[in-house]
């Protein structure tokens, strides 16, 4: 591995970074950096951090072409690389957004992510939602297309089969699925020539999605956790009155006093410790969330404590996903175990 940024202050040895297997027999780092900047941080601030985080020992970057940070990112990467950092040693994620389901779309799509990224292959490529259906960019949750489509499996499928010509020729090396539900995945899993290496999901404390979670570990599938710490910079469209604060609760705070660190990085410990690969985006404390992974783990006594805390709290819900007049957001969680029909 490079030593590249070693010696600069606060840095993190990555080969101290715990890692996960792929069924592939890949690995890839149990922590990374999500750059999704919601409504408050520009697209130069995110590259910014990206550069921040190589510097103290990121090798993980979760990113997506709807975040419409790409190409700045992808300034970043090429500093990253150009500095000494080799391409083997990053794990770079990018997501197929959903008005590119398409046939004729998903090649393309990755294509683009690959130009704006400048690289030459993507370690993961997922398809971040299941619906195929487009809204403007801020729009509030109330929004609506009149084109919106259900799920619909073998549609998925065909979408899939783009993905997986993708690992065939060598553009993406894993594919994955997010925001994905049991219902969902069974059905992938029967169908799938190449099957998920992973699924993003929302996993945090006060969302602990235990089923879900066995789920895919059982079946070979990494998770990784979007919103580790709550989303608590999330847009104010997706905040609703029954919201929760993981990094307020009891539990977490007394567990922060008792290791002397932050809420933030009690709820990062135990989603690593309990097995999922959290993605938090900060500007300014990624490297505290860095560091808290590799030493002064939290006990089997805290790890029971926060699973006992689990609120069944979604924070994001997708309603500008549903398809049909008078539906809520459950149904496109597959709430009874069904998928939930058109």
């Amino acid at each position: 591995m490079s030593t590249a940024f070693q010696g600069m202050s606060g840095w993190v040895d990555p080969a101290s970074i715990p890692q996960r297997r792929l069924y592939t027999g890949a690995k890839m780092p149990a922590i990374g950096l999500g750059t999704f900047g919601s409504d408050h941080v520009t697209p130069d601030q995110v590259a910014e951090a990206v550069r921040g985080a190589a510097a103290v020992g990121y090798r993980h970057f979760d990113c997506a072409s709807v975040y419409g940070n790409e190409p700045e990112v992808g300034g970043s990467l090429e500093s990253i690389l150009r500095n000494g950092v080799k391409r083997e040693e990053l794990w770079i994620t990018s997501k197929l957004w959903n008005d590119m389901h398409g046939e004729a779309d998903v090649i393309a799509s990755c294509r683009k992510s690959l130009a704006d990224l400048r690289l030459d292959y993507l370690d993961l490529y997922l398809v971040h939602w299941p619906f195929p259906n487009f809204h403007p960019p801020h729009c509030d949750v109330t929004s609506r297309s009149p084109d919106a489509k259900p799920y619909i499996h073998a549609n998925y499928m065909k979408t899939w089969r783009k993905m997986e010509e993708l690992v065939d020729s060598g553009l993406v090396r894993h594919i994955g699925t997010s925001n994905m539900t049991i219902p969902k995945l069974k059905p992938v899993l029967r169908d799938a020539r190449i099957k998920p290496a992973v699924n993003e999901m929302e996993l945090h404390p006060h969302f602990q999605q235990p089923e879900l979670f066995r789920f895919v570990v059982e079946n070979g599938i990494q998770p990784i956790g979007y919103c580790p710490i709550g989303s608590p910079g999330r847009p104010e469209r997706d905040r609703t009155p029954e919201d929760t604060a993981p990094t307020e609760d009891p539990v977490i705070l007394r567990i922060a006093q008792r290791h002397g660190i932050n809420p933030a990085a009690v709820c990062i410990k135990w989603a690593v410790q309990r097995g999922q690969t959290p993605i938090p985006f900060s500007v300014h404390h990624y490297r505290e969330n860095l560091e808290c992974v590799t030493s002064d783990p939290l006990t089997d006594e805290e790890m029971r404590a926060i699973a006992a805390i689990d609120r069944n709290c979604r924070f994001i819900k997708g309603q500008v996903f549903l398809w049909k007049d008078g539906q809520t957001w459950e149904a496109l969680w597959d709430m009874n175990g069904e998928i939930t029909p058109p």
